[in-house]
């Protein structure tokens, strides 16, 4: 029964308790629960004084538009697999984003492989993500190494471009001090710097490795930050290098950014896409995620739209006035030029659709064809990325 189970937020005990369902859960235990213990707001369903699911929150913020909007991230949600089957899951995730959103958190971003859940419950997939792996031999032969030094170590400069690099995109995470630590000790990661002589850091790798099962290591890429084509160019030869050791240069899902520098600069046309399930945004208070957003200042357009409820079939009728780099949204009565669901609007929202046909063939409903192209152009002048793991 609903009333037999109890939502609270976890104690050490109950972490403890949580800790030892996920890896039953999952499989495999799942270090973040206890990492990220001081970070992250661990919420469990407690039935008759035992712990039948849980998941963690965490509250930071993303970059959309250049600005850093609050968000929930969502993070190791499960359910005891005998207790699945009766929507607890999505009861879990109520209580988990409750008190987010209580402190301010106004969209929400999870990455998980039920996706046809997720979208029922009202989040959406922005982008594809991919992960990928290329020959460090095509690597080394396909990019020049460059005039820059590479030195070993994450600095606070280094972590500086990172964030200023992250606000060209949709999506990055807005990382806060603890981030880069936890990482790095959870992955075991290594970090090398690129420099040019009397210049800041103009870019940052870092990844990990493990000895192969033969002979060797594998090499997997974590973060790759570059201000510019040509240190790009020469981390990528860095990486390749590693070819006397390392056969195949592995790019973690969402570490590349979306430009397609490696593809069109191989030697050798013979890299692996392999497709991972996306991470997935949700808009928590529409009127609030649209006011905090940036907007292009030069931006100017009036046009009334349709956004989709989080309950099922319903929809408010608004018109969406952007200008001066600010947005708002006022009730109207009028039928919207172009109709969203929820999970419409937040593709829309992270510049998801790239073209007003993308967004036609996604579902987007219009009477007015102006009215879409000037609302695709208005999101899609940075394109959605989200390389952070959580």
């Amino acid at each position: 029964m609903e009333d037999d189970i109890a939502f609270v937020q976890a104690d050490d005990d109950l972490t403890q308790e949580y800790d030892e369902l996920a890896a039953r859960s999952f499989g495999h235990p799942v270090g973040d629960i206890t990492h990220l213990r001081g970070h992250a707001d661990v919420r469990v369903a407690v039935r008759a004084g035992r712990v039948v699911a849980g998941g963690l929150g965490i509250l930071t913020s993303q970059f959309f538009g250049g600005t850093a909007v609050p968000t929930a991230c969502l993070a190791v949600g499960s359910v005891a697999p005998e207790e699945r089957g009766a929507r607890l899951a999505a009861r879990m995730v109520h209580e988990r984003l409750r008190p987010l959103r209580e402190r301010g958190a106004v969209i929400s971003t999870i990455s998980t492989i039920s996706n046809g859940y997720a979208r029922r419950m009202g989040w959406e997939a922005p982008v594809p993500v991919f992960g990928w792996a290329v020959s460090s031999d095509d690597l080394k032969r396909s990019f020049p190494t460059g005039d820059l030094d590479i030195e070993h170590g994450l600095t606070k400069d280094a972590l500086d471009l990172q964030q200023e690099l992250a606000r060209q995109w949709n999506g990055p995470v807005q990382r806060p001090d603890w981030w880069s630590t936890w990482t790095t000790a959870k992955n075991a990661l290594t970090t090398y710097r690129f420099t040019r002589p009397g210049e800041p850091v103009a870019g940052w790798v870092s990844l990990t490795t493990k000895r192969g099962d033969r002979h060797g290591m594998e090499l997997v890429v974590h973060d790759f930050w570059s201000s510019d084509p040509d240190c790009a160019a020469a981390m990528l030869a860095f990486l390749g290098r590693h070819n006397s050791r390392a056969q195949t240069v592995q790019f973690r899902r969402g570490a590349l950014p979306p430009y397609p520098l490696l593809l069109h600069n191989l030697h050798r046309h013979r890299v692996v896409a392999d497709a991972w399930h996306p991470w997935m945004l949700r808009i928590l208070d529409v009127q609030a995620a649209l006011r905090l957003r940036g907007w292009p200042a030069d931006l100017d357009l009036e046009i009334p739209v349709e956004i989709g409820d989080e309950r099922p079939g319903s929809s408010h009728r608004y018109l969406l006035r952007i200008c001066a780099g600010s947005a708002d949204l006022t009730p109207v009565r009028t039928d919207g030029a172009v109709a969203f669901t929820r999970g419409q609007f937040a593709v829309w929202y992270a510049g998801g659709y790239r073209s007003p046909a993308a967004a036609r063939l996604s579902g987007v409903r219009t009477r007015c064809e102006k009215a879409l192209t000037t609302l695709v152009r208005a999101t899609s002048g940075q394109e959605p990325w989200l390389p952070e793991h959580f």
